[in-house]
């Protein structure tokens, strides 16, 4: 039985609780954390990951929980970092237009979220630069609705980026895979996704109505965009109907990773 366990973090200035199963804990989780640091000592310079996945799929707080699981064990810490921070500003999307996917000039702030709202030469800079030292990184911080600059400050010899567009097959993302050492893609139905979205925004204040409409306009051909327009990682992740993950491709990175029993944690 894959009896749940209960966890909450703060992401991006909001409480998450969360349940993950012990089962994937210590089959999938604890192993590929074990690999991680297996990797990073071989290369004896910081590791950076990039966790992608399609809006919805629990990429933040996943990510959250890999560093939550390397502070607990004794072993190397893994610091959990984000894309959300280079959003251009509010009051930058607020007063400019950008072409959607479609080719449409709109309004930035009917659009957010999409990789057309990202400070893209931004992002590849600052992402060069965690590569040979500890540059301060900026957040989304979703009470405030806007970037905040220079809110971590990295430090950890492994580093996992998380974000909707880092597999983007699109000209200017797809080359960022080059500074990736490692890359992992979660894969989940749209039935499922858009399930989860609406609950969210349901759960943020808005009408069932309204969050619907916010899928059909915004979310929807994000994730869609990030389902149909990725490059499949060197592990991909499924996300169930029931919320729990689990490994389709990328068993033998796995391989050498401490099965449950050898790990110190219990849960």
């Amino acid at each position: 039985m894959n009896e749940l366990q209960s966890f909450s973090f703060s992401i991006n200035g909001l409480v998450t609780r969360v349940c993950y199963g012990k089962e994937e804990i210590h089959s999938l989780f604890l192993p590929l954390i074990s690999a991680l640091r297996k990797r990073q000592a071989e290369k004896e310079k910081r590791l950076i990951v990039f966790l992608a996945a399609p809006p919805g799929a629990g990429k933040s707080t996943l990510a959250s929980f890999f560093a939550f699981l390397s502070q607990n064990d004794g072993g190397t810490h893994i610091e959990a970092l984000g894309l959300d921070g280079f959003h251009y500003h509010q009051d930058y999307i607020l007063s400019h237009q950008a072409k959607d996917f479609a080719g449409n000039l709109r309004p930035m702030k009917e659009i957010k979220g999409s990789p057309e709202t990202f400070d893209l030469a931004r992002f590849r800079e600052k992402l060069l630069a965690l590569q040979a030292g500890d540059p301060p990184w900026p957040v989304y911080d979703r009470t405030l609705h806007d970037v905040v600059e220079d809110k971590l400050f990295p430090t950890s010899p492994i580093v996992i980026l998380e974000g909707n567009w880092l597999l983007l097959r699109e000209k200017g993302w797809e080359e960022l895979s080059a500074l990736a050492d490692l890359s992992i893609f979660i894969r989940a139905e749209e039935g499922l996704l858009k399930k989860r979205l609406i609950a969210r925004k349901i759960q943020g204040g808005l009408s069932r109505k309204e969050a619907e409409t916010f899928y059909q306009t915004g979310d929807g051909p994000n994730v869609l965009r990030a389902l149909q327009g990725s490059r499949e990682g060197d592990l991909i992740l499924s996300l169930s109907e029931e919320g729990r993950f689990s490994l389709v491709k990328g068993k033998e990175l796995l391989c050498g990773g401490k099965t449950s029993h050898e790990n110190p944690l219990v849960f």
